[in-house]
């Protein structure tokens, strides 16, 4: 599924951290806001992804104007794709054969 949530982005102390406000918990923070915006990618795919796999309800997206933040934070609009999420990172076991040498398995 598509999403589309906002990020607040704050920088203190030589790094950023950033949360989307409508997901509790989804936070995450980067050495500075290009590492912040990345990591934030992430953080949010894979929260959407733990509550589709969960069943757990996803709260609509607020609009920025109802989204509470100081005058030094920046707000984002972040896009979250889970299906090409998983497609890149779900991995799938393979069985493979192997021949050993005869004195390895000695």
């Amino acid at each position: 599924m598509k999403y589309t949530f906002t990020a607040v982005f704050r920088e203190e102390n030589g790094k950023v951290f950033a949360r989307v406000p409508d997901l509790d918990g989804c936070v995450t923070t980067g050495k500075d806001f290009s590492d912040a915006l990345e990591q934030m990618k992430d953080a949010l795919c894979a929260w959407l992804c733990v509550a589709e796999d969960e069943s757990l309800s996803i709260p609509a997206p607020r609009p920025q104007n109802q989204i509470e933040h100081t005058d030094v934070d920046v707000l984002s609009l972040i896009s979250a794709d889970t299906i090409k999420y998983r497609a890149k990172t779900d991995s799938k076991a393979v069985q493979k054969s192997v021949s050993l040498p005869a004195w390895l398995l000695q």
